[in-house]
This record gives C-alpha cells, structure tokens and sequence, in this order.
C-alpha cells in the first residue's frame, strides 16, 4: 500500500541537503560553540553560518537573529518580554480570531496580569480588514501579532500595510511566519516588522529548532535565564546540530522559492480534478488569490472530515472539524470565518510540499472517488 502525504502545513521531511549539512556533527564536531579552545571552533563557526543564512531568507541582519526551540518559543519570547518591559505604557495587544494556539495561549496567560487583548474578526476568507486593526489601536496599545498567513485555509495577510501602521502609531509589529517561510518571500524591513517568529520544522529542517528576528534597536530581554548565550537573548547551550540543519534548510529555500510556481501549479491541478470528481460537492475555503501556494482547504457536502480521512488511510492529511460523542465541532478558524457546522463538517486540508508529485494528486482523486461512494 503506498502512502502519500499531503500534511506538510503540520511537518515537513527534512530535506538532503540538510542532512548533509547536519551529519558531520553528529560525530565529529561535538564542540560547546560557547568554550574558548579548538573543539568549539567549528561548532561556532556552523552556529553564525546558520545565522547568516536565516537572515539572508529573510532580509535581515544576523545580530537580529536568535535561535530557538521553535515558533511556539519564539511567539512566547515576543509577547510575554514585550509585555512585561512595556507594560508602563500600555498593557493593550492586538491580535485576530485566527491566530495558532502558540499565539492566544501567551496572550490568554498574559490576561492574568492585567492584559487587555483585542481579537479581530477576519471576512468569509479568512483575511482581517487592516482598517479593523486601525480601529482598535488605542493610546495604551504596545503590541499587534498578526500571522502572516494562516496553517489551515492559507490565507496571507496584509502584513506590510499592518507594519506600516503599527510602525505609524509607534506600536510592535510580530507576525508569526512559521507557515508561510519558505512558500512565499517575506522581507522584514519592507513588511516592517518588528518581531518575526519561524519554525524549522515547517520549512524542512528538524523539529525542535526556530529562529527569533528581533530588529536592531529594539530592546527585549531574555525570555530563558541563565548564562549569557545568544548574545544574552537565550540562555542554554546552543543546539548546533538542530541549528546547522535549520541554516541549511533557509539557504535551500531561497533557490526553492525562486521556482515557487510548480507547487501553485499543482494545487490548481488538484482542485480541478476534485471539482470534476465531486460536482457541486466541494467548496474552497480561504482567500482565492491571496493564499498560500501549496495549501488546498476543501469542505465536501454532507461528509465529516474524519470519516473522509478514515476512508483514505494511505493518505496524510488534516481536518478541519472534530467529532465528540457524535456532536461535530469546527476549528476556530473556519468558526471565525463564518463557515456553518454543516457546511465545513466535511473539511480536509490537503498541503502540498517539495516532494509532492502530480502522479500522488491523481492517485489521492483515484482513492476519494473509489472510497466516498
């Protein structure tokens, strides 16, 4: 039984290059990059390479790099620092009804210190309005985390019109890009970022790895106490292994994005051959032009998602609802953008990635037509 897999929005493989890149330390170059004598040598040397090359994907500048254990690390670093060194001027933060968990969970925390956070409703394709985050800023407003584009629909968001704004207003800007590096270019000085969260795991590097941008000038604390690693933004012996296959896999991103077009081509083939297979039957969520290039979220008429994916095994791939005890219950974000519980009980979310061939698309159609009767 041959499996595809089409869940590279949840992990990615790790791609050749980067095992490469990783497989000389794990034997050889074993070296705290934090010691003074020859074993550290290589070892710190691969940890700034790796910070040049996340900086490089991303346009920034490698002092503003700092490594983590991931996005959620990173999302907490952001929101509880900025929070707790600037809560005298405000304690107002601004976000959307579809941020990730690693983004709400910090700020529901933060609520319990005196926190006032404005959730901002997004339109029927998952984009927020950026003159609805103009209208919530306040006086005392310190913070807007807006993700750049949403892990279930694929929606992109206004980001560079948001920078602009927060930076207008003299307010942070954090978006968290962990789903959208690495499928479409982000600049942090055109976006006007301020914060910028990744996660290695979702661009082809390995799990447990991220990166952190924090512009120059910008004064955060640590969010990890100890010695002074990370120039003293994260304290803990730095994971060079994790953090060379993290560099690794940004350098090869670059080339990747420059021939972007085939994932975009793919899932437009895909989506045509579903429409054909189920007329009438299916029905897009997410944003029809502003939208990750890889991700495909499709409801299926009278069908719930889980009985669709048990009908499939061979194929990897997430649902947008859940079923409790018979009852069936949306994901926050289809609920946010007003998608009813019997039209998106049957949401699958098919993420398309690197290794996806058209062979895969036509065999995934094959099973739902042979299975779904």
């Amino acid at each position: 039984m041959k499996q595809i897999y089409l869940d590279y929005n949840a992990s990615t493989p790790l791609a050749p290059e980067v095992i490469c890149a990783m497989t000389p330390f794990l034997s050889s170059h074993y070296g705290n990059p934090s010691t003074s004598h020859f074993a550290a040598t290589k070892a710190k040397a691969a940890v700034e390479k790796a910070r040049e090359q996340v900086a490089a994907l991303i346009g920034a500048r490698k002092e503003e790099i700092i490594f983590t254990s991931g996005g959620t690390e990173s999302n907490n670093h952001v929101i509880k620092n900025v929070f707790e060194k600037y809560h005298e001027k405000g304690k107002h933060i601004i976000t959307t009804s579809i941020e990730h968990p690693a983004i709400h969970e910090p700020l529901r925390y933060l609520k319990k210190y005196g926190a006032d956070v404005s959730y901002i409703g997004v339109d029927q394709y998952g984009q927020v309005n950026k003159e609805d985050i103009k209208n919530a800023i306040r006086s005392d407003t310190i913070l807007i985390t807006v993700m750049h584009a949403n892990n279930e629909v694929g929606t992109v968001q206004p980001i560079e019109e948001i920078g602009e704004m927060a930076r207008e207003h003299g307010i942070f800007f954090h978006t968290d890009a962990a789903q959208s590096l690495g499928k479409i270019p982000i600049n942090v000085g055109q976006h006007c970022v301020d914060f910028l969260s990744l996660a290695g795991h979702k661009l082809y590097a390995p799990k447990g790895v991220g990166a952190l941008y924090i512009r120059q000038g910008v004064k955060l604390g640590p969010y990890i106490h100890g010695a002074g690693h990370e120039n003293g933004m994260r304290a803990g012996t730095e994971n060079v292994l994790l953090i060379v296959g993290l560099g690794a896999a940004c350098e090869s991103t670059q080339t990747f994005l420059e021939n972007g077009s085939r994932l975009e081509e793919l899932k437009k083939y895909f989506l045509s051959l579903l429409t054909s297979a189920f007329p009438r039957q299916i029905r897009v969520n997410g944003h029809p032009t502003d939208c990750l290039p890889n991700t495909l979220n499709v409801s299926f008429a009278n069908r719930v998602g889980q009985d669709i994916l048990d009908a499939i095994p061979e194929v990897a791939a997430s649902t947008g609802s859940a079923c409790h005890s018979g009852e069936v219950t949306l994901s926050p974000v289809l609920h946010a953008m007003g998608v009813t519980t019997e039209g998106g009980k049957g949401t699958i979310r098919f993420s398309l990635g690197r290794y996806t061939t058209k062979m895969e698309i036509q065999e995934v159609v094959d099973l739902l037509k042979r299975r779904l009767v």
